[in-house]
């Protein structure tokens, strides 16, 4: 499929700028949601392919805002889990189809939002109890996996966090670092296994400017939007790609 077309682009440039909003200034919890979205009209491979070098490109642009803000003890905990977990995300990339990666890409947003709604809710809370290693080395495994197979990493990254009751600045630039890391440490597999092609990294480099873009935005609304505002709004998107998706693995 030629990606540098309209429709493509269309459906990239506010993926991406999103993307860059959700890491630079809420957490990288939602940013996974432009996987999903691009997941619909490409191949799951081709997206993740496409997402990973722009994700990368956001990272490194939110580090200064963030530097040294990160609570080193909480990101070392999940980094450790999180190799292990990338190992077995590439696995079953490779052992799978397109089909079962759609599936999970698109169970993952489902689950996502109703894990989201579960807490709203009060039935589940997060933050009251302070979570040791174990369960942080656990969570890094679960975040390595889904990180690999759909860029879904954030929110078992949260649910650690929150347990280490951090201040609203420093669970942002524990994210921004720990991401930083685990998408380099993807990079290098990614281009192995042949995800990244000549395609997919022509439009990384036209849609890079809309990734800063993005960025610069997430950092300016950290301090400004209210974040129901703007996690209301990636709930919906996701609730919607990830039934699309999974329809479309289905059927």
């Amino acid at each position: 499929m030629d990606l540098l077309t309209a429709p493509v682009i269309a459906v990239a440039i506010p993926a991406v700028i999103f993307a860059g909003i959700s890491k630079g200034g809420f957490g990288s919890g939602v940013a996974f949601a432009s996987s999903s979205i691009l997941a619909i009209m490409l191949d799951p491979g081709t997206a993740l392919g496409l997402m990973l070098p722009l994700l990368m490109l956001i990272d490194v642009a939110s580090l200064p805002a963030y530097w040294r803000k990160w609570d080193w003890g909480a990101a070392k905990v999940l980094l450790i889990g999180s190799i292990p977990g990338t190992l077995l995300g590439a696995l079953f990339y490779a052992w799978t189809d397109p089909d079962t990666v759609r599936l999970l890409i698109g169970l993952v947003a489902l689950l996502f939002v109703a894990w989201q709604m579960v807490v709203k809710l009060g039935l589940i809370r997060l933050g009251g109890t302070s979570f040791g290693p174990g369960v942080g080395l656990t969570l890094g495994v679960v975040l390595g996996f889904t990180s690999f197979v759909s860029h879904a990493g954030g929110p078992a990254a949260s649910v650690y966090l929150l347990g280490q009751k951090l201040r609203k600045t420093t669970f942002q630039a524990t994210t921004v670092l720990v991401f930083w890391a685990v998408n380099l440490s993807k990079s290098g597999i990614y281009a192995g296994m042949g995800i990244f092609t000549l395609d997919t990294l022509k439009l990384a480099a036209l849609l890079m400017p809309f990734a800063l873009l993005g960025t610069w935005l997430g950092v300016k609304a950290h301090h400004m939007v209210p974040e129901r505002w703007f996690f209301a709004f990636a709930y919906v998107a996701l609730s919607l790609t990830g039934a699309k998706l999974v329809w479309d693995a289905l059927t």
